[in-house]
């Protein structure tokens, strides 16, 4: 999932010049100018801080992180790569959609943001089968939730992310349209079977599978919830105060982004001319801008469900917070005794 611009299309690319260009209403983009480049650079800083506050709190606790918290903290820093791509398109829509940065920023940029969208919802595949097999198949399957086993995972993911950028990284170019006037970073692929591909593999690999697998988990993680009778002190309460942050993560990720990947549903069928109409390509263009960027919001809103809902992970920030402060205490009493050794030898 790439933010996409009035002339950012196959279908109005100087290479594919067709008719369809003149559905495009250009004056209904005119609110972007002003509106998204704010909102993306207050999401952006809010997703920075959120995350980075994540990451230190999994990275310098005492403690080793468990399997869940692996996913977590791994999910936190695909969102750090897409927050630190968005003052790059901040600056893109502000200055109407005229690219500043050369092509190869364009490239990474924009792979920086497909790769927060597979990485996303990889690691949420990750995390919720993790759930399933503690939940579900603790006994049975338990040795497979190891720290080793998780971070070999998370490499395969990156490695995934990367393998489904790669449409990106050969299809992004950054070409002066006369027609519009502006020198455009947008996705120019060879022909409209290549760019109907590209978007086919998305729906498939970046939405319907993982989601399929994700609801099948949650579904077996509810059903044994209803079917255990929770003891306030027994291990299984663990394990469900840690299901229950999860659960809350996946309906922020499906909120988010469920509505993107029903634009894109909608984009295909126009493109394969079983929608038509001028009036449906304007409103999927706007329709897509909204999307897009409340997809981009989940990446603010992860952090904050830590806080509300994990209350593991509220109880690892307090013991962190605990550990810097007794650090500190601890440094400034060495010093004091080393202060007092020092007077009583010259006194």
């Amino acid at each position: 999932m790439e933010p996409e611009n009035p002339i950012s299309t196959t279908a109005i690319s100087p290479a594919n010049f067709t008719n369809e260009s003149i559905c495009h209403d250009l004056e209904a983009w005119n609110w972007l100018y002003t509106m998204q480049p704010a909102y993306m650079l207050v999401i952006c800083v809010l997703g920075i801080l959120g995350n980075v506050f994540v990451l230190l709190v999994f990275c310098l606790h005492k403690k080793a992180c468990t399997v869940a918290e692996i996913y977590l903290g791994n999910l936190a820093a695909a969102d750090l790569i897409l927050m630190f791509s968005l003052p790059f398109w901040a600056h893109n829509v502000a200055n109407e959609f005229n690219w500043h940065f050369g092509p190869v920023m364009c490239r990474l940029v924009n792979m920086g943001v497909s790769m927060n969208m597979y990485c996303s919802i990889y690691f949420l595949v990750l995390v919720s089968a993790d759930r399933y097999v503690a939940l579900v198949h603790a006994l049975s399957h338990g040795r497979m939730r190891r720290p080793w086993y998780a971070k070999l995972s998370c490499i395969a993911v990156w490695s995934l992310g990367v393998l489904l950028s790669i449409p990106t990284l050969s299809f992004r170019t950054v070409q002066y349209i006369s027609q519009y006037k502006v020198t455009a970073c947008f996705l120019n692929y060879p022909n409209r079977a290549v760019e109907l591909a590209c978007d086919i593999l998305l729906m498939l690999l970046g939405f319907i599978i993982p989601v399929s697998v994700i609801s099948y988990c949650t579904w077996k993680i509810i059903c044994a919830l209803q079917r255990q009778v929770m003891d306030r002190f027994n291990a299984v309460n663990t394990e469900k105060k840690a299901t229950l942050l999860v659960l809350a993560v996946l309906v922020a990720f499906l909120v988010c982004w469920v509505p993107f990947h029903l634009i894109t549903l909608l984009d295909i069928l126009l493109r394969l001319k079983v929608l038509h109409g001028c009036l449906l390509i304007n409103v999927l263009d706007i329709c897509n801008q909204i999307a897009t960027y409340l997809a981009f919001s989940n990446s603010v809103l992860n952090p904050i469900l830590y806080v509300i809902v994990g209350k593991n992970f509220r109880k690892k920030v307090k013991e962190l917070l605990e550990q810097i402060s007794y650090r500190k205490n601890k440094g400034s009493g060495s010093t004091r005794s080393q202060t007092s050794s020092t007077l009583k030898t010259f006194a």
